[in-house]
């Protein structure tokens, strides 16, 4: 066997979210409950340190392996029976290597006589094939659905589904958690001049309007067609962004194909200045030498997903901002049986 490591390792010196007054007061009572757990897998370890250190408590011990031909092995090296666990675990890239992961976890925690088991997943792999768009196709974020419900997940914390009735592929409650706080604050306090919220495409919309509202901005809409898998063709603007400082709301950044010519859209159109913000920085592919050389002049992503090696070498054109304290704050809730709900209001 060989111990798993981490390409993203010097992630871990991302800063923290400061922690207020009152929110030191709930840490320690969590702190002090035997009964809750948190873990994470290999996906995004520094995340969940952040996390822990919010939350003011320390990450389970466990020990992940893997033999030579790349099964994974798995042990917690802490007694968890009648504690209320959580486990971090994106399912991102290697997304069916990060998944059988944490499949293999619940199961260790199932068989270890947890008492609940919330799977906390910051980024939701497969949740793009959600529906049978084409013959003969498969609903596989309704699978994933149910492999982590048979594997034993009692509860799942998701954040920004890319379709939001994904929450009824799931017969466990699901808390469905929304960047837009992170990213709305980060942009009020840039406060760009003449900014207008643009939707990449049709079925963003309402995500993109929620966004405007809150930093009091108007609204404009691309409206494209997905000619391929990861390819894309814009068609037309819709909405007056001549003069105006445009930013492109979406909630994944994958081959960056489709943002690059939005943006390419919106500069034809007058556009003084184009920004872009998402919640997953998935940036496969070709994604980190697209946005090098296209016009954009900066994307804000979330630490969702662990920034690849790629673009962590665009320096300034890429920010990334912490939702640790956002997934803190919700995983106290949970335990604590107190609304989510009321982090968004």
């Amino acid at each position: 066997m060989t111990d798993a490591t981490l390409s993203q390792s010097e992630l871990n010196s991302m800063p923290s979210p400061a922690v207020k007054p009152a929110e030191r007061k709930r840490a320690s009572r969590i702190a002090d409950d035997k009964r809750f757990k948190i873990f994470c897998g290999s996906a995004n370890k520094p995340l969940c340190e952040e996390v822990c250190k919010f939350l003011g408590v320390a990450m389970g011990e466990t020990r992940l392996q893997r033999f030579s031909d790349g099964e994974i092995h798995f042990q917690l090296l802490e007694n968890v029976r009648g504690a209320d666990v959580f486990l971090v675990q994106p399912t991102s890239f290697p997304v069916d290597q990060h998944l059988v992961e944490l499949l293999i976890m619940i199961d260790a925690l199932k068989r270890a006589s947890a008492g609940r088991i919330t799977v906390v997943i910051p980024y939701y792999g497969y949740a793009r094939q959600d529906r049978k768009d084409r013959p003969r196709v498969a609903i596989s974020s309704k699978l994933v659905a149910d492999l982590l419900q048979t594997a034993g997940a009692n509860r799942a914390l998701l954040v920004d589904l890319h379709a939001a009735q994904i929450q009824g592929f799931f017969n466990i409650p699901v808390d469905h958690l929304f960047a837009s706080p992170v990213l709305v604050s980060h942009f009020r306090e840039m406060n760009l001049p003449n900014l207008t919220v643009v939707s990449p495409d049709a079925g963003g919309v309402e995500r993109a309007r929620f966004f405007a509202q809150k930093i009091n901005a108007p609204l404009a809409i691309v409206d494209k067609r997905r000619t391929d898998i990861n390819v894309t063709e814009v068609m037309n603007v819709i909405g007056d962004v001549k003069g105006r400082t445009c930013l492109v709301l979406d909630d994944i950044i994958d081959t960056a194909g489709t943002l690059v010519k939005t943006a390419e859209a919106l500069l034809e159109q007058g556009a003084a200045e184009v920004y872009a913000c998402a919640s997953h920085a998935v940036l496969s592919g070709p994604a980190s030498e697209r946005i090098a050389a296209s016009r954009l002049k900066q994307v804000v992503v979330t630490n969702t997903i662990p920034l690849n090696e790629d673009a962590q070498k665009l320096g300034d054109k890429i920010k990334v901002l912490s939702i640790a304290g956002l997934l803190g704050r919700a995983i106290e809730s949970i335990h604590m049986e107190t609304s989510v709900s009321s982090l968004f209001s």
